[in-house]
């Protein structure tokens, strides 16, 4: 079993962490650089900002598969891959496999005015880069709610009210979006409303799953009231869907990430008055709760373990280059996330996530049993939302597909 303590970014703290980078490096590199990571705005200019490096060659495979991919991909010797770009829930899983490294010599060669609270620290030792913060909350159309002549919503239960006024009125008939795709994402929401509803994934200090709760099924009640407002194709329908259909007007409520907030009404074709009545704000909670029902994340990058000491190098390198305080100087790039670069200055599209932590979210879970909870659940509550058995069969199952994954992997007896 994989035991940890981890700290950084994650916190209020963090996000208000300013620093400054020293300069001087340059961003030549002598070896190949080979990047994983998921696909959206941030990430990809990060990517972008690690090719500029001359030198080597410096490929990216930004894909939304990248957790099936990356671990395999960092396995091998040479390692495919010689940096994954994890958040908080993934990193997980690398060093489970062993296949990154300490970046301690690194940072203390090339990581000069990094902030302490950039350093994700495991067992005492540096493993990743954090640049960026994150959390799903509320994005509204303030025009449809003025329609309907109702306040943002600041519960799920009023967000529930305010859809069923904009379908009684005839301006939509499923005016709430939600990233519920059978899987992963199915699984976050889950996640999220389960925490704002006071729930425990599992006993204190122990693997022991909990979620077959009253938690849980008020957690599911509220998912499949939610849904009854959705597309009927909600299960399939994940962030980059779930976008699509604001943009094309047909959703008015939605919780949603905020590193996709900043970018969501610029896609060519979207209607004007999308665009016009675009609005950002706080995660909602919910069942009477104050702690939000979302989870705070942060994201960073990695080195991987089974590559050549120069790779490393160029690697640690490149990716520095890729978060570079220059970077924030580019309109465009500082408004695509909340950044935990030196320089940056929040932007109307962070008042979500920055909300977010004030209200203190809840971090995803950093245990290494965390990954099996939401495999879980990812594949066993769509059978709920279709109807096709109760929210106590379903945490039931939840909890026998967890358990015999968690005694494989030796977490429990």
């Amino acid at each position: 079993m994989y035991l940890k303590t981890l700290s950084t970014a994650g916190a209020l703290a963090v996000l208000m962490t300013t620093a400054s980078f020293a300069g001087g490096h340059g961003c030549s590199i002598e070896a190949r650089v080979s990047i994983v990571g998921n696909e959206f705005p941030a990430i990809q200019s990060v990517g972008a900002g690690a090719q500029e490096c001359s030198g080597a060659e410096v490929t990216t495979n930004l894909t939304a598969d990248h957790q099936q991919i990356n671990v395999a991909g960092m396995s091998g010797n040479p390692a495919e891959y010689t940096s994954a770009i994890i958040a908080n829930s993934s990193i997980v899983a690398l060093m489970n496999e062993d296949v990154i490294r300490p970046l301690d010599d690194l940072v203390a060669k090339y990581g000069e005015g990094l902030a302490p609270n950039q350093l994700v620290t495991i067992n005492g030792q540096v493993m990743a880069v954090a640049f960026m913060a994150n959390a799903q909350h509320l994005v509204y159309r303030s025009d449809v709610l003025e329609q309907v002549g109702l306040d943002v919503p600041a519960t799920y239960e009023e967000m529930l009210e305010a859809a069923e006024a904009i379908r009684a009125a005839g301006i939509m008939e499923n005016p709430v979006g939600g990233a519920y795709a059978a899987g992963w994402n199915l699984a976050q929401e889950f996640n999220n409303m389960f925490l704002g509803f006071g729930g425990q994934f599992f006993v204190e200090g122990s693997a022991e799953p909990t979620v077959n709760s009253e938690a849980g099924v008020k957690t599911l009640e509220m998912m499949k009231a939610l849904s009854e407002y959705m597309n009927p194709d909600f299960l399939t329908h994940d962030s980059n869907a779930t976008n699509a259909e604001y943009r094309a007007g047909n959703v008015a409520l939605m919780n949603m990430w905020g590193s996709r907030a900043a970018t969501l009404v610029e896609a060519d074709g979207v209607p004007q008055e999308v665009v016009d009545g675009f609005a950002i704000a706080a995660p909602m909670t919910v069942g009477g709760g104050d702690i939000p029902a979302s989870t705070l994340w942060w994201d960073g990058w990695t080195v991987a373990k089974n590559i050549s000491d120069a790779e490393a190098e160029a690697t640690f390198i490149a990716m520095m280059n890729g978060i570079s305080p220059a970077r924030m100087e580019n309109e465009d790039i500082r408004t695509l996330a909340v950044w935990l670069i030196p320089g940056y200055e929040p932007t109307p599209a962070a008042v979500g996530v920055f909300a977010a932590a004030e209200m203190g979210t809840i971090p995803y879970p950093m245990l290494p049993y965390m990954g099996l909870m939401h495999t879980a659940l990812g594949n066993e509550l769509a059978d709920f939302m279709q109807g096709n058995e109760s929210a106590e069969q379903a945490l039931a199952d939840v909890e026998a597909a967890y358990t015999a994954a968690a005694r494989e992997q030796g977490y429990l007896q």
